[in-house]
C-alpha cells in the first residue's frame, strides 16, 4: 500500500490535486486505514495514472468522472469502456495532427526569418 505523499511523487501529482480528485469523485477505489488516511494500492496507482494520461489529454474531469465510474460498475461496461477510450484516442490523434500542422507553419515563418537575416 501507498501512501498519499508516495503517490504523488511517482505520479509526479501534488497532494492537493491528489486530494481534489478524490472531492470530485475520480478515485472511489482508494481506501482509509484506521487513522482516516488515503491508502492506495499497485491497482489504484495505476488507475491514477490512467486518469493523469486522459487529463493531459484533454479529457475534461466529469467525462474522467464518468469513466471511472463505468470501471467501478464492473465488466459489464467493457464495450462501453472501450468506446470511450477508442473515441478519446481519435480526439488525441486530431490533436496532434493539428499541431503538427501548426508545427509546420511556425517551421514555415522561421525559415523565412532566416533566409531574411542572410541578406
Amino acid at each position: 500500500m501507498y501512501t498519499i505523499n508516495e503517490v504523488a511523487e511517482k505520479c509526479d501529482l501534488s497532494v492537493h490535486t491528489i486530494r481534489y480528485y478524490d472531492k470530485e469523485g475520480l478515485l472511489p477505489f482508494i481506501t482509509r486505514n484506521k487513522s482516516g488516511n488515503r491508502e492506495f494500492s499497485e491497482q489504484s496507482l495505476e488507475l491514477i495514472r490512467l486518469i493523469c494520461c486522459l487529463k493531459n489529454t484533454g479529457m475534461l474531469i466529469k467525462e474522467i468522472k464518468d469513466y471511472i465510474d463505468l470501471c467501478m460498475a464492473g465488466d459489464h461496461t467493457y464495450e462501453v469502456r472501450r468506446r470511450v477510450m477508442v473515441d478519446h484516442r481519435k480526439e488525441v490523434v486530431r490533436q496532434i495532427n493539428d499541431l503538427k500542422k501548426n508545427v509546420n507553419l511556425i517551421d514555415l515563418k522561421i525559415s523565412l526569418y532566416d533566409s531574411k537575416q542572410k541578406h
